[in-house]
């Protein structure tokens, strides 16, 4: 007698189910963030780009109320001195060591009562009955002091350029997988492209429903844009902590 044999009938069937399951969970898409592209978002959500439509309220377009201190403006114009004619043609690992972390460590996203802090390299999962988004968000703002728990804003990618694939994607992925797993209406992130910074808000529609909107590219070798930058980061942080 098999052993399918001497099972109950409600035994066997919940081994049916059982392989169902296991059959449907292997069958679910599995996307990394780091390879994904257009044509993956757009086979999952329905996503639009509202980046040529006017808006006088986006944050990194308009918000020039920021102050920056002089020693800030000081710090900025040293680095740009020191590393601005590099920066094309550093890979990534040199302009994240070399010229992004020191912006970001000046604006310091850790506050250590709020329980806040920026992290490299942190894994992300985001899992639904259709597909699963996962991999290493290149830079997150988070809730957590040893390991992210809560991400508030992406930063994604430190790249040269476009050769390898294509950073907003990447950072869209990651976006809908922080409002999901927030469930939040909107984040906001940014994505890096050699000296090149483009800042984005995603809003989330309905259910698989998405827009978002793209700011115009703020170049890190000008030092006004490279201020704009700054600005624009200390206005995600001051909002995170507002938040919290």
């Amino acid at each position: 007698m098999s052993n399918i044999d001497i099972l109950s009938i409600s035994s066997y069937e919940e081994f049916l189910q059982l392989q169902k399951r296991v059959a449907e969970e292997e069958n679910i898409k599995t996307l990394s963030f780091s390879k994904i592209n257009f044509e993956d978002l757009e086979a999952l959500f329905d996503i639009e780009d509202i980046s040529d439509l006017t808006t006088s309220t986006h944050w990194a377009e308009t918000d020039h109320s920021l102050e920056i201190e002089t020693d800030v403006v000081d710090f900025l114009k040293t680095l740009l001195k020191k590393e601005g004619k590099y920066i094309h043609y550093y890979f990534e690992e040199d302009l994240k060591i070399k010229f992004i972390a020191p912006i970001l460590n000046r604006v310091d996203f850790t506050v250590k009562h709020l329980q806040l802090k920026d992290f490299y390299e942190s894994k992300i999962l985001y899992k639904t009955d259709r597909f699963t988004l996962k991999g290493t968000a290149d830079f997150v703002v988070s809730k957590g002091l040893k390991y992210a728990k809560k991400p508030f804003f992406f930063i994604q990618e430190f790249k040269k350029g476009l050769e390898g694939s294509n950073p907003e994607p990447q950072l869209l992925a990651e976006l809908i997988a922080g409002v999901e797993l927030n469930n939040w209406s909107s984040m906001k992130g940014a994505y890096i492209i050699g000296e090149n910074w483009n800042f984005v808000i995603l809003e989330k529609l309905d259910k698989d429903k998405y827009q978002y909107f793209v700011s115009r590219t703020f170049n890190s070798t000008n030092i006004e844009d490279l201020k704009q930058i700054y600005r624009n980061l200390l206005f995600v942080k001051n909002e995170i902590i507002e938040t919290l």
